[in-house]
């Protein structure tokens, strides 16, 4: 029986169709991400990436980056490597990584715009915006403190709130570099405890008593104040004279990584000038020392950045937290 030469040509136009698509979702690449950036700015992050790539689909994880370790260290003592790349807040846990043999490196030619201690010198991970730790005051307060050992004196004994580094890795590398800080040292929290300085959970927290006037100064991330402040909260950020540390929200591609070329590219994009004018337009400080920084920030060359060795700081953490947590509780 011959086949009618309308159904016979439909016939063949759909299996060429469906061959087609086929292949162009063979083509296309999956990426899967891990990140511990807000669910807008991870959103945001991956929209650009894949417009910049439209053969790369991302697929991504979002979670505190302490609640997120849990869950890949759990994976990987499974056996199972489930992100190719991770973009998470603090380079003394990707040293951590890097040291069980867990990330992989990666050479990027966007690191030319970066200062050299802003990554890992063999390319395992690299940090893609500055989050400082600095002082907010409430602007009906007082004094206006300017430095760190302002918080010290009498006029702000019981009035200061600070983050407490056994919830807050940004808290944590603060501590870290206070404490190799020769002008203050790890004799710095001593002096906080004394002064009766409140230790609470989060930034977050800290912010919120701030603004509330719960308590007047605090110690704080810089984005927190710097961003409500523009939408009329009463609040004021200093980056104090002594410097400012600062969490980098580093980016890294899995040693078990399933899709090496589109993790490669993705590490390209946060690193190049697209992706960190994005960083800017999303309220943070930019790594890449030529992107301008948002509204309400200084000039990257006017803010002191306080040195922290990051192996140093990862050998010491344990030393850190029990100092913390002997003086303020756990």
């Amino acid at each position: 029986m011959l086949k009618h030469p309308v159904v016979s040509t439909l016939a063949t136009a759909v299996a060429i169709a469906s061959f087609s698509l086929s292949a162009q979702v063979a083509a296309n690449e999956t990426l899967t991400l891990y990140t511990s950036q807000p669910n807008s700015d991870a959103q945001q992050t991956v929209d650009a990436f894949e417009a910049a790539n439209p053969d790369i689909e991302v697929e991504w994880v979002r979670d505190g980056t302490t609640r997120l370790m849990t869950r890949l260290r759990s994976e990987l003592s499974a056996g199972v490597s489930n992100p190719d790349v991770l973009l998470i807040a603090d380079s003394m846990t990707m040293e951590s990584l890097k040291q069980e043999g867990h990330l992989q490196p990666y050479l990027s030619d966007q690191r030319q715009g970066y200062d050299t201690d802003l990554y890992d010198p063999e390319g395992y991970y690299y940090g893609t915006k500055l989050i400082t730790t600095g002082i907010v005051y409430n602007t009906g307060a007082e004094h206006q403190p300017q430095s760190w050992q302002d918080l010290l004196g009498p006029d702000y004994a019981g009035l200061v709130t600070m983050p407490s580094p056994l919830y807050s890795g940004a808290a944590l590398i603060h501590m870290a570099a206070v404490s190799a800080n020769p002008e203050l040292g790890a004799e710095y929290y001593d002096a906080l405890h004394a002064n009766r300085t409140e230790a609470q959970g989060g930034n977050g927290g800290v912010f919120n008593a701030v603004a509330a006037g719960t308590k007047p100064y605090g110690i704080v991330v810089d984005f927190l104040p710097i961003r409500e402040a523009a939408k009329g909260s009463p609040v004021e950020f200093v980056f104090p004279e002594e410097g400012v540390s600062a969490v980098t929200e580093p980016v890294a591609i899995m040693q078990g990584a399933k899709n090496v070329d589109a993790a490669q590219k993705f590490v390209d994009f946060v690193l190049s000038q697209q992706g960190q004018e994005l960083v800017s337009q999303q309220g943070y400080l930019p790594a890449h020392n030529d992107v301008a920084p948002p509204e309400g920030f200084p000039e990257r060359d006017s803010i002191t950045l306080m040195p922290v060795d990051t192996e140093q700081a990862l050998a010491q953490e344990a030393e850190l937290k029990q100092h913390f947590s002997d003086l303020f509780g756990g």
